[in-house]
């Protein structure tokens, strides 16, 4: 039986993320450590471990026929690669840094000065769209020592807390991109494997809905039914049934977890009484 050969990073935080969902999506892997593939127990997929900057290759040429990738890596080095699904997890931004010291007040700043990058490809379209023109250094590695050692008057590089730019005594100035993991696929990928990839989609799409997402349960007497029920638009409609108290219903319904505490003030404000949340692990639309 033909199996789906998926590439995941081999370390850090997008290692770490795209282990999770396989495991919230039901999938079991057999992986020993150091190892290279492994193989699904209860699906018919194998995982590659790979450097996160050779994936778009190995999907180019079909050695894998999908990956859990950052968005950042298609965008410089596989903008020919299709994006499926945006994942939501291990979110970060390109973004250009320069020194403290550095009086930086726009992008024209950056005219003729040095900057040091692992996303030559970026900064250059990102440039250009501006009409700068500066000289770049292409460092693979620690990109945010540059400045301080002489070599970059400024450098564009992955930022997520902000802390290691900190503890260079650097600042952001400019995002170039928002980025997050996002399920890719090869050109070159066959049917039967498109297939199990479809059903691979939708098991994630099942989590991210969930993950999204909260369960509400309340109660609420019968004459405030119409303006609660107003509230709470759920995947449909909200379910409602009758209490063993005469003139009192139990509500149920499925709410943005983004707008939660919004929606729980409305709630109460319109006599809705002994809410209880619960968390969602899938969610099948």
């Amino acid at each position: 039986m033909s199996k789906l050969k998926i590439a995941v990073q081999k370390s850090g935080r997008l290692h770490d993320d795209s282990m999770k969902i396989l495991k919230d999506v039901g999938i079991s892997i057999d992986n020993g450590k150091d190892q290279l593939k492994a193989s699904a127990r209860n699906f018919p997929l194998e995982v590659f471990y790979l450097r996160n900057g050779d994936i778009p290759q190995y999907l180019r040429d079909g050695v894998v026929d999908a990956a859990i990738i950052g968005e950042n890596v298609l965008i410089e080095k596989g903008q020919d690669i299709a994006i499926i699904e945006k994942l939501g997890f291990s979110t970060c931004k390109v973004s250009v840094a320069v020194p403290k010291s550095f009086k930086y007040e726009n992008i024209s700043d950056l005219q003729g000065k040095r900057i040091a990058t692992s996303y030559p490809n970026t900064v250059n379209q990102f440039l250009k769209s501006n009409k700068v023109e500066a000289n770049l250094h292409i460092i693979n590695g620690s990109v945010e020592i540059a400045p301080n050692i002489g070599l970059a008057d400024a450098i564009v590089d992955i930022v997520s807390s902000g802390s290691t730019l900190f503890k260079n005594n650097l600042k952001e100035v400019e995002v170039i991109l928002k980025s997050e993991a996002v399920l890719a696929a090869s050109p070159l990928i066959s049917e039967e494997n498109q297939a199990i990839l479809d059903r691979l989609q939708f098991r994630f799409q099942s989590v991210l809905k969930g993950r999204q997402s909260k369960y509400v349960l309340l109660n609420a007497p019968d004459e405030k039914l119409n303006d609660i029920i107003k509230i709470l638009p759920g995947m449909k409609s909200p379910t409602v049934l009758p209490l063993a108290e005469k003139g009192w219903s139990s509500i149920h319904s499925v709410i943005n977890k983004n707008e939660f505490w919004e929606i729980i003030d409305e709630l109460k404000a319109n006599g809705a009484q002994g809410i209880l949340v619960c968390p969602i692990d899938n969610m099948v639309i």
